[in-house]
């Protein structure tokens, strides 16, 4: 245990995480009470932002200890105090430095307030928002991020998956010809390998595309499938495939920058295997631009979300194209449509159903917070296989970044996991001059 600190929380650590309070373990946490001002503008709305808002007041509502404002309640065992600042603080140093009196501001002045009231004891101020840590540091004032879930190691986004040079080429024979693959124990490196993992075996005089398999014990070979028209251009392709096509694996994530494939690969996975699921359903976060709420758009809340949905709609048209467009197939692509066997719609709208028997995509899975993928994912039903796909260094949210994003965070904690599969995509495909522009500019 080591010394007691205070650690003062800005309004975007709750919204991030409704539970935080329960991650400061002894120490002390102060929430000045312009937060709660800023929270009560949360309250109302569907997205997850306003659930945390409304979860936070009803959890601060259940302490009904006056001594919130005095003495601090007690946050649980082993756990430090709350306290709420209230007033309007003055301190020398923000008035000095930012006289203009604004939330961010009056947070500064709290967590000046006590490091002068208490000298002996660090005062952190808590924020996702980095120019607010800046503000905090230039006039002394110890800041950090909310780091409880972020993800250390980040390097598997960047790299292709593996390559295992001077195997045996009797063993690759061997993989190729003996249905059901050969036993884990043939591989020297069999210790190395995550569920699920797909990587490439090579030997002086063949290659072949391989995957372990938990549920089996064995190292089988992945074939070049093709789906609804669409065939993979490259081996991340045709691993995608593989884990995609298996409905034993119930969660997949598919990772990679613009151009990769990943929506392309999971609609085109998830049409060809409609016989196992009742309905498909193709889901994306809304990000308003220019920090304007969609609620400015003209229509009703279908027709305001339309516009942020029409990528996932492209990528069903690059499948239509695929045939002729008086074919059975695109018919039947439309007549789901329809019939919404087939369901392409914002995520918000899918909060609080339970996904049961369905195969859901839920793309710019990046722009999602740990406890918002959480949240999807406990939605599962019986038969239900969920596909995240994303981008980690697109990220739209501003108090996100590529490791406390829930994409990458469901991937740390779901990789030992034999329901789980990760395959990152790394060449682009979409065209030549997209690949050039993604690596050059």
């Amino acid at each position: 245990m080591g010394t007691k600190k205070n650690f003062v929380i800005d309004t975007n650590v709750i919204l991030h995480d409704c539970n935080c309070l329960k991650n400061f373990q002894e120490n002390d946490v102060y929430i000045p009470i312009v937060v709660l001002e800023e929270l009560d503008k949360f309250k109302k709305g569907n997205e997850q932002i306003n659930f945390n808002a409304r979860e936070f007041v009803r959890e601060l509502d259940s302490l009904t200890d006056e001594r919130l404002f005095t003495d601090g309640a007690t946050l649980g065992p082993g756990l430090g105090k709350l306290f709420i600042i209230a007033g309007d603080i003055k301190t020398p140093k923000v008035e000095a430095s930012f006289p203009v009196h604004k939330p961010d501001h009056k947070l500064l002045a709290a967590a000046e307030y006590l490091a002068d009231k208490y000298p002996t004891t660090k005062t952190i101020l808590v924020s996702k928002d980095v120019n607010l840590r800046m503000k905090a540091r230039s006039i002394g004032i110890l800041a950090e991020d909310y780091n409880n879930d972020k993800v250390i190691n980040v390097d598997v986004f960047e790299n292709a998956q593996k390559v295992y040079q001077d195997i045996d080429p009797l063993l690759i024979d061997r993989i190729y010809s003996t249905h059901g693959g050969v036993d884990i124990s043939e591989l020297p490196f069999k210790d190395e390998l995550s569920p699920n993992e797909c990587f490439v075996l090579k030997s002086d005089r063949s290659t072949v595309l391989a995957r372990y398999n938990p549920f089996t014990q064995t190292i089988c070979r992945v074939n070049k499938i093709k789906c609804l028209g669409i065939e993979p251009r490259n081996a991340e392709q045709s691993f995608a495939f593989e884990v995609l096509n298996d409905p034993n694996i119930k969660l997949v994530a598919l990772t990679g920058k613009a151009g990769t494939g990943k929506t392309l690969l999971a609609l085109a996975a998830a049409l060809a295997n409609l016989q196992l699921y009742k309905q498909i359903l193709l889901a994306r976060p809304v990000v308003a631009l220019s920090n304007k709420d969609i609620g400015f758009l003209p229509g009703d809340a279908k027709e305001k979300v339309a516009p942020y949905m029409q990528p996932l709609f492209d990528n069903l048209n690059v499948i239509k194209r695929q045939y002729s467009s008086n074919s059975t197939e695109v018919k039947r692509i439309e007549e789901m449509l329809k019939s919404e066997q087939l369901v392409i719609e914002a995520l918000a709208f899918i909060r609080g159903r339970s996904l049961s028997e369905m195969y859901c995509i839920i793309d710019e899975a990046q722009n999602l917070t740990p406890n918002e993928i959480k949240t999807i994912i406990t939605r599962a039903g019986e038969g239900t296989k969920m596909i995240f796909t994303g981008d980690i260094q697109q990220i739209d949210q501003p108090y996100l970044d590529s490791q406390s994003n829930g994409l990458v965070y469901m991937i740390d904690r779901m990789k030992d996991q034999n329901l789980f599969a990760h395959i990152n995509l790394v060449k682009g495909e979409r065209s030549e001059l997209s690949e050039l522009a993604s690596n050059l500019m």
